[in-house]
């Protein structure tokens, strides 16, 4: 399936999504890597068997071996670190956030890929899991890095369309039985 039948899928009244579906992944400014990685990452982390399985030979396509599994290993880790940073976030004792997390990361610093984009992936499925520390430190990075707001927002705005794609779909599925 194209992006094309992937917009045919969603419901008229989801009309939104699929003229957002068309923008932010049809006329992305992001490289190609960027783009395809971020889709591929929030596609995962989407949790959206229809979404996924319609975007990941779109992102296969588009990637090189080494950009496809390290999308993917951004969605993995983030799926880790989002729920543990922001547990430790929303406890009111403080005192967690002194203690060793003591979790494999270390994708993290050897991706395989531009860290700039693999920082861009992780900052975007954060997004999806909506942990404020994460997107907070990733943000950082990025903009460290000297990627302008408006490239960020760009993958949150991509984050935003699958996610709610996803969830608009799957739901059309579950009423549709």
């Amino acid at each position: 399936m194209s992006l094309s039948d992937l917009k045919s899928a969603l419901p008229d009244y989801a009309k939104d999504l699929k003229l957002n579906l068309g923008s932010v992944i049809g006329n992305s400014d992001l490289p190609a890597q960027q783009l395809w990685g971020t889709v591929l990452a929030t596609a995962i982390a989407s949790r959206s068997p229809i979404v996924l399985r319609e975007l990941e030979p779109v992102a296969r396509e588009n990637l090189s071996p080494e950009a496809y599994t390290a999308a993917k290993a951004a969605a993995a880790v983030m799926a880790m670190n989002n729920v543990f940073y922001r547990t430790r976030h929303l406890l009111s004792d403080h005192e967690y956030g002194n203690l060793r997390a003591g979790l494999r990361m270390n994708v993290i610093g050897n991706p395989g890929v531009d860290k700039v984009d693999f920082e861009l992936w992780s900052f975007a499925v954060s997004a999806i899991n909506g942990c404020g520390m994460c997107l907070d430190s990733h943000e950082q990075v990025l903009r460290k890095a000297g990627l302008d707001r408006e490239v960020i927002q760009e993958a949150f705005k991509i984050a935003s369309v699958i996610q709610a794609t996803g969830v608009t779909l799957d739901a059309e599925a579950v009423l549709a039985e």
